[in-house]
This record gives structure tokens, C-alpha cells and sequence, in this order.
């Protein structure tokens, strides 16, 4: 009687296991089952982590597919970033060496450069000289007689504390004038100040000197020359004080006013000031003292020889930067824009305007003022020959550069193509910064695939995990199951 009852409930359990593993058991078996598996294992149960049931690294496995979907695409964007970012910098070391060659041009281009000189004395004590770019070469004998001064006269004196009495002075300079009334109390010094102090003073200053033997003012041109001698006077209802002091201060001393006067080569020259200038074109003469000397003026060709030897040297850092980014005929190393039609483009620019003439030029071409290019391409510049060309014709050499045909002009308007805000270059990385935020775009849009796709195999995996942990939980009530049925049937 035992015995059957143990046998029937060992088949009553097979066939519930066999009727969970087709998918048909019913809620009943479900339940029978559920409490089997807890009776025959510890085990079953909801899963903590991926991996527990079936002992297999989901995560690991997860992410080794999701790397090797995206692995095509993401090489592509990378290789394509990387292509882009390498051109946006050769393109920005290409556009920093043009505009260091525009900058040595535009020296060329300067009326400075070739329209410098050099004024000096022989004796610098008589005169120092200033030079502008219309200044010409020449020596002049220059003679100095007078100095230009100002004006200046003093009054008698008086007690620092006396009053000079009432009444108007006016004070004139050329064509202005300015009235200064004067109180019954005021003193010299109080007169002095109302002087200085007037808005409409046309450029006279008084001072009070205290001496020995009492107190004076004294009145000065604020500028030398005849023009600028000042006149003073007391209107008719002044007082005998004031009176006295205008016409002690309008009488002639010492210290006129008197313009400067000197001669170049014999030809007489007046000037208001010490400093003269239209006497000479383009040089200005100071005046110091009295006497003779010569005046030579120079050609003056340091900034023009400094110009042309920093045109070489930009030229030579440009070629190296072409090298570099192009091709090294010496290392044969390829660059970042190696076989790039701007680079291209750029380079015979370059070549086409240094390699030609510039017409009607006495010179003509950069080899004959001693710029020669090398076969790697590197300029080279004979220090002796650019200095004959200097002191022989100037002017031609300012030609050769800056003229409407000249080689400065000329490259400078090829290279603005490129390095203008709206140059090929700029165009160009405009262009390829849109490229790099599209492929950002790209980036992103592949990031949210590869994640979707992440959760897809998450979920997947995850429910093989728990579906090979209720087998498990099966297979270890299965053998508990069979071993019971063989028990019943050995104790028969």
C-alpha cells in the first residue's frame, strides 16, 4: 500500500516537470512544481545579477557584441575626425606662414622703407637736423647769425606789499588783445596772477622776481619770434601807478623779440622759431647757436636692407612649412596636404609672381638685386650686391617691390586670395568644421544605437540567464524525482 502511493507520487512529479518544460502546465502544476523545486533546491528564485543562474558573464559577453556592431561605423567616424582635424591644422600652420610672408610684403610696400634718411652737422653744436621721407640727398653749407628769442621786459621796483594803484591794462599780441582791470590794493604779484589767469590770454606770461633791491614783474612772449613781441598799455583813467608800470613795461630792453636768421649755400632764411622747417625739403633744422657749419643729408638704406632680408626670411620659413605639410624633396616625407589642391594652388601662386620680371624696372628680377632661390627651394639674399642697387638707384629698387608690377604688390594681392576672410583657406576650414559637426551628429546618433542595442542583448540575456537557472532548478528536481522512484521500486 505504501508503495503505490510513492510511486504514483513519483509520476505525479515527472509529468508535472514534463508538462513545465512544453510550455502546457497548468496553474496547478505551476504551483505543484514551485513547490517541488523549493522542497528540492535553495537555489530557485528572483535572480540578483546577470549571471548567477546560468554562471555566464552576461555583462562581458554584452558588451563584446556591442563593440564589434559598432567597430565598423565608429572607425569610420574616427578616421574621418582624425583626416579633418589634420587638415584643420595644416591648414592653419599654412595660413600663419602666408600671412608672416604678407607681413615682411607689406614693409616692402611702405614709402619709409626706401624714402629714409640721415641729416647731420658737422659741428652739432650750431644745429642737429630731422629727416622725412621727401627729404633729398645733398651737403649744404649752413650759416647761423641769430637766434630766435622771445620777449621779455621788467618794471622798476617795488615793496612786495605796495599797492600800484587802480585802473585797466591791456595786453596785445599781434591782432588779440585782453583787458586786466586792476584794483587799488593790488600788488604786483596780484597783477601778475590776474594776467596769467585770463582765459583770453593770447601768450604772454608774467612773473614776479623778488631781487635785492626789491620787487619787479616781469612779462615774456610764451613764443619766440617778431610776431608773437607783445604791447602793453594803461587806458586814460588808470592812476599814475599803473601808468608808470605800463610804460616801463612797453619800453625796449635787453630782450626783444627777434626772429632766427641763418643762410644754406649763401641763400638768407628768416624763421619765428629755432626749429626750421620748408627751408630744406623734408628736413628739419634746430638751431642752437650762432656760427657755421655743413649740413649733409643722406640716403639712408638700413630700413629698406632690413625689409628685404626679413622678405627672405619669411620666404624661407614658408618654404619650410610647404615642406613640411607638402613634400620634403631631402627626407622624402609626405605631409597633411600632400597632393591638396590648395596647397597645390598655393604653391605655384607663389612661384608664378617671385619667377617672373616686372617690366619698364632697371633691375627687373630679384636675381639681379641678389635674391637667388636654391633647388629645395630656399632664398638666399647677396648683402653686397642689394647695397650697390641701394646706393645706385633707389628708387628702382622701390620700384621692383612696390610698384604696380613690383614683386611685393603683386604676391600680396595672390596670398590675399587665400588668407582673406573670405580666402580659399578660410572657405575651406569653414567647410571642414561643418564636416566635423556633422560627424558629430553622426557620433551621437551612433552612441543611441549601440545603447538601444546594449538593452536589447540585456534584456535577452538576461532572460536565457533566468531560463537556464529554472532549468537548474529542473534538473536537480528531476534527479531527486528518478532517485525516489528508484528507491520504491528496489524496496519491493
Amino acid at each position: 500500500m505504501t508503495t503505490t502511493s510513492s510511486t504514483s507520487s513519483a509520476t505525479s512529479s515527472i509529468t508535472s516537470l514534463l508538462n513545465a518544460l512544453g510550455g502546457n502546465s497548468s496553474s496547478s502544476s505551476t504551483s505543484d512544481t514551485s513547490s517541488s523545486s523549493s522542497s528540492g533546491s535553495s537555489s530557485s528564485g528572483t535572480l540578483s545579477a546577470a549571471g548567477i543562474g546560468s554562471g555566464l558573464d552576461v555583462n562581458s559577453i554584452v558588451t563584446a557584441l556591442v563593440n564589434a556592431k559598432k567597430a565598423a561605423s565608429q572607425n569610420q567616424i574616427d578616421n574621418k575626425t582624425n583626416q579633418i582635424k589634420g587638415q584643420l591644422t595644416a591648414l592653419s600652420s599654412l595660413s600663419s606662414a602666408l600671412t608672416t610672408l604678407q607681413s615682411a610684403l607689406a614693409k616692402l610696400t611702405t614709402t619709409s622703407t626706401f624714402a629714409s634718411f640721415n641729416a647731420t652737422a658737422t659741428d652739432n653744436t650750431i644745429a642737429t637736423a630731422t629727416t622725412l621721407s621727401n627729404a633729398v640727398p645733398g651737403s649744404y653749407d649752413l650759416n647761423v647769425s641769430q637766434l630766435a628769442t622771445a620777449q621779455k621786459r621788467s618794471s622798476s621796483t617795488l615793496s612786495s606789499t605796495a599797492a600800484v594803484g587802480q585802473g585797466t591794462l591791456t595786453i596785445g599780441v599781434g591782432s588779440n588783445s585782453f583787458n586786466v582791470a586792476v584794483s587799488s590794493t593790488a600788488t604786483l604779484a596780484d597783477i601778475a596772477s590776474s594776467i596769467n589767469k585770463a582765459s583770453n590770454n593770447p601768450g604772454v606770461v608774467a612773473t614776479v622776481i623778488n631781487g635785492v633791491n626789491g620787487t619787479q614783474l616781469q612779462l615774456s612772449s610764451s613764443k619766440t619770434g617778431v610776431a608773437n613781441a607783445f604791447t602793453i598799455s594803461a587806458n586814460a583813467t588808470s592812476s599814475d601807478g599803473l601808468t608808470a608800470l605800463a610804460t616801463q613795461l612797453s619800453t625796449p630792453g635787453n630782450f626783444e623779440a627777434q626772429d632766427a636768421k641763418l643762410s644754406l649755400d649763401g641763400i638768407a632764411i628768416t624763421s619765428p622759431t629755432n626749429s626750421v622747417s620748408g627751408a630744406l625739403n623734408g628736413v628739419t633744422i634746430a638751431l642752437t647757436k650762432t656760427g657755421d657749419t655743413t649740413l649733409n643729408v643722406t640716403q639712408d638704406n638700413t630700413a629698406a636692407q632690413t625689409a628685404v632680408q626679413g622678405f627672405v626670411d619669411a620666404y624661407n620659413a614658408y618654404n619650410t612649412a610647404v615642406q613640411q605639410l607638402d613634400y620634403n624633396p631631402s627626407t622624402k616625407a609626405i605631409g597633411a596636404l600632400f597632393g591638396d589642391t590648395t596647397m597645390t594652388s598655393v604653391e605655384r601662386s607663389v612661384s608664378s609672381v617671385l619667377s617672373g620680371a616686372v617690366s619698364g624696372n632697371s633691375i627687373g628680377t630679384l636675381a639681379n638685386l641678389g635674391i637667388t632661390r636654391g633647388d629645395d627651394g630656399t632664398m638666399t639674399l647677396d648683402s653686397d650686391k642689394l647695397t650697390a642697387a641701394l646706393t645706385a638707384d633707389p628708387n628702382a629698387v622701390q620700384n621692383l617691390f612696390a610698384g604696380t608690377n613690383g614683386y611685393a604688390t603683386k604676391l600680396n594681392a595672390a596670398l590675399d586670395t587665400y588668407t582673406s576672410s573670405t580666402g580659399i583657406i578660410g572657405t575651406r576650414t569653414t567647410s571642414l568644421n561643418n564636416n566635423l559637426t556633422q560627424l558629430g551628429t553622426q557620433q551621437t546618433a551612433l552612441d543611441n544605437r549601440m545603447a538601444q542595442y546594449q538593452d536589447q542583448l540585456q534584456k535577452q540575456y538576461t532572460n536565457l540567464d533566468t531560463l537556464m537557472s529554472s532549468l537548474n532548478n529542473t534538473s536537480s528536481y528531476l534527479t531527486t524525482a528518478l532517485a525516489q522512484l528508484e528507491n520504491s521500486g528496489n524496496s519491493k
